[in-house]
């Protein structure tokens, strides 16, 4: 009797896994600028492309707002509509914005996750791999700036710096 509702219980959880499977589908973005973070509903999922290859990210079924974020390009807000066990690519062009004029400081970030988002006053600069070696950096004119490295799981780190011409700063 025990091994036949222990049986019961493990069919149903597999059937109830299989079902949440099944109402979502997968969301693919191709981009012009692979680095662009892909919101769904406001939530960071992660970069458009990693290494020119595009990322597939799960989604619920149904229609979502979908927004890309580079800063070195205009933001990109449109609708899709994803169908269960389906995968949508979505492929868009954003427009490229005029380049920041020196000076520059540079910010370096380091996370565990390295496709955590980081953010700069609360807008989003791209993920944490990007900036996390000695050749990388997000450079920034001087002045005081807050930095958020937000992971997919786990706590945010917040930290105020301040950026100063040719120097660099290291957020952990």
């Amino acid at each position: 009797m025990k091994h036949r509702t222990l049986l019961l219980v493990v069919s149903a959880l597999g059937l109830a896994s299989l079902c949440q499977a099944q109402q979502n589908g997968s969301l693919c973005v191709k981009a012009n600028t692979g680095r662009a973070g892909v919101f769904v509903d406001g939530k960071y999922l992660g970069p458009a492309a990693n290494f020119r290859v595009a990322r597939t990210y799960p989604v619920a079924a149904g229609e979502h707002e979908l927004k890309l974020i580079d800063p070195r390009y205009e933001e990109l807000t449109t609708k899709v509509t994803i169908t269960a066990g389906k995968k949508t690519t979505v492929q868009e062009t954003l427009k490229e914005l005029p380049s920041p004029k020196p000076p520059f400081g540079r910010l370096r970030t380091h996370s565990e996750d390295k496709f955590a988002a980081v953010y700069v006053n609360d807008k989003y600069m791209g993920h944490a791999d990007e900036f996390d070696n000695f050749a990388q950096g997000l450079l920034l004119n001087p002045g005081e700036y807050l930095v958020r490295i937000v992971p997919a799981s786990g706590s945010p780190v917040t930290q105020t710096v301040k950026i100063e011409a040719d120097k660099t700063v290291i957020v952990k």
